[in-house]
């Protein structure tokens, strides 16, 4: 498989208009039918755009293009550095978000996922995404979670032990959906304090906080605290993540069933070079929580863990990696009928044909 690598244009970046230029030579037998039409209208598939392997003009530009293609939803990835050093790229996301709200119109989009309880103080949080509710009315969502220490310790020095940053995390979103409701506030309480602070702009409709979790405790606390869930694929395939979920969101009186549930899906279109070469940037998925992982602030050091302990094959095992789109379909059909939105994440270098073939001959062939 080829991946030639995308051409920008600074008229794309500006109005979200031009898409990156690049094909993805696949098996002539996946395209032995003519092509399914385009969406007539967005399709509840997200798309993730990742600051750490691309620089923002490119995820503003292929934002547009996934719109225009019809996933209905897109997230960027929230870091201070990338994962692992030879992802290479670490730009500021939410300039990227403010961006997206003028390059698309009706996609829904948000962070995946940011942290506000080390380096951003939730007031800060507050203020950007008020920003954002009123840039792009009801199609903003803030997804949080506790944080990794390549981000919070290796720019703040601070990273607890999981219990206090869950604590943090429930106090930082209660803290936020407070300063909402545009009022002044005085606030003390365990890890944060406002002195008579007052957000003037806020949006007519708050803007829904997902929370994600990977473990029973955290899936617990995103039904009982968040509006929705932000999971992996391998996630919500757990019944215990799934009844953790459920039971706090009735211990909070909601219906768990009616809430979001946002569902990282990693795919490769081909079998070629490109397969590893997306595995190699993102071999660490295997068990990113893995705690000599998630608790290095070192990309370089992750990186060098990651190559030890787990071979190619066991990181794109489990994805949708032939140019067929049966595969591809059958990958997002099967989080769908468990009440999930599937989020295609593919580490490949031409983001543009995966969006293309996506749009063309996946998200057509969706029953939603």
């Amino acid at each position: 498989m080829t991946e030639p690598a995308p051409a920008l244009s600074r008229r794309g970046l500006l109005t979200g208009a031009a898409v990156a230029a690049g094909t993805i030579a696949l098996p002539a037998t996946a395209y032995a039918a003519p092509a399914p039409p385009r969406p007539a209208r967005p399709v509840p598939v997200g798309f993730v755009l990742s600051h750490e392997q691309f620089q923002t003009q490119a995820l503003v530009q292929w934002g547009a293009q996934a719109e225009a293609a019809g996933f209905g939803l897109m997230w960027t990835s929230d870091h201070l550095q990338p994962w692992q050093d030879v992802q290479g790229h670490s730009m500021h996301p939410w300039m990227t978000q403010a961006l997206l709200s003028a390059a698309t119109s009706r996609a829904t989009f948000g962070t995946g996922v940011t942290c506000p309880i080390y380096r951003y103080h939730p007031s800060e949080v507050a203020q950007a995404w008020a920003t954002l509710g009123i840039l792009a009315p009801g199609r903003v969502f803030l997804g949080v979670g506790t944080g990794e220490a390549l981000n919070e310790k290796a720019g703040t020095g601070q990273f607890g032990p999981y219990a206090e940053r869950a604590a943090r995390l429930v106090e930082a979103v209660q803290l936020i959906r407070r300063l909402w409701e545009g009022e002044r506030v005085t606030w003390s309480g365990t890890y944060y304090s406002v002195d008579r602070f007052q957000l003037y702009d806020v949006p007519e409709r708050p803007v829904p906080i997902y929370m994600a979790a990977s473990g029973p405790k955290s899936a617990y606390n995103a039904g009982l605290h968040g509006d929705g869930w932000i999971c992996s694929a391998a996630d919500i395939r757990k019944p215990e993540l799934r009844d953790a979920f459920a039971r706090g969101a009735r211990a909070a009186g909601k219906d768990p069933d009616a809430m979001p549930k946002y569902v990282e899906v990693f795919v490769n279109v081909g079998d070629g070079p490109g397969l590893e070469y997306a595995a190699k940037r993102w071999r660490f998925t295997v068990d990113p929580w893995d705690p000599s992982l998630l608790y290095d602030p070192d990309p370089v050091s992750i990186q060098q863990k990651a190559n030890s302990y787990w071979p190619l094959p066991q990181v794109y095992g489990s994805w949708p990696k032939t140019g067929d789109p049966a595969d591809h379909v059958a990958a997002l059909q099967g989080v769908l009928d468990l009440g999930g939105t599937p989020f295609v994440h593919s580490g490949q270098r031409n983001q543009s044909a995966v969006i293309d073939f996506y749009g063309r001959h996946v998200l057509p062939q969706l029953k939603v």
